[in-house]
C-alpha cells in the first residue's frame, strides 16, 4: 500500500475483510489489523490456525512473527475481556467505576449515568 494513502485504513479493513471472509464469524474475527481466532479446543484450532496462515501466504499477506500470539486462553481486545466463558467488560474497567465517588452535583450525577449507560 502506498505511503500516504488518505484512505488506507479502510482500504486495508476492506481487503483484509475479503480475503477473510470464507471464515468471518465462523472463527476468525478481522478488527484494522488485527486477526482473532477462536476455537472449541487445541486441535481446532490448530486446523483453524493453518487455514489463515495459508489463506494469507495465498494472498501474499504476512504477519510479523513477534506481534502474534497463539494459543492463549483469555485475550483483552477492545476494553472488554474474550475466554471461553463469552466477552466481558475488562476488570480495570469495573474496578474504576466501582471506586468512583458519589456524584453530588447534578451535572456529575449525568456525567456519571452517561458513563453506565455505555
Amino acid at each position: 500500500m502506498p505511503l500516504g494513502l488518505t484512505n488506507a485504513l479502510t482500504i486495508f479493513m476492506d481487503l483484509m475483510n475479503r480475503v477473510c471472509k470464507p471464515y468471518l464469524d465462523k472463527f476468525v474475527i478481522v478488527f484494522i489489523d488485527d486477526i482473532l481466532m477462536y476455537s472449541k479446543d487445541e486441535n481446532e484450532h490448530e486446523e483453524h490456525l493453518k487455514a489463515i496462515l495459508e489463506l494469507l501466504k495465498k494472498e501474499e499477506l504476512y504477519a510479523k512473527f513477534s506481534k502474534c500470539e497463539f494459543w492463549i486462553p483469555k485475550v483483552q481486545f477492545l476494553s472488554h475481556m474474550i475466554n471461553n466463558q463469552g466477552i466481558h467488560v475488562d476488570p480495570a474497567k469495573i474496578k474504576s467505576v466501582k471506586n468512583w465517588a458519589s456524584p453530588k452535583l447534578p451535572t456529575k450525577t449525568r456525567q456519571f449515568l452517561g458513563l453506565a449507560g455505555y
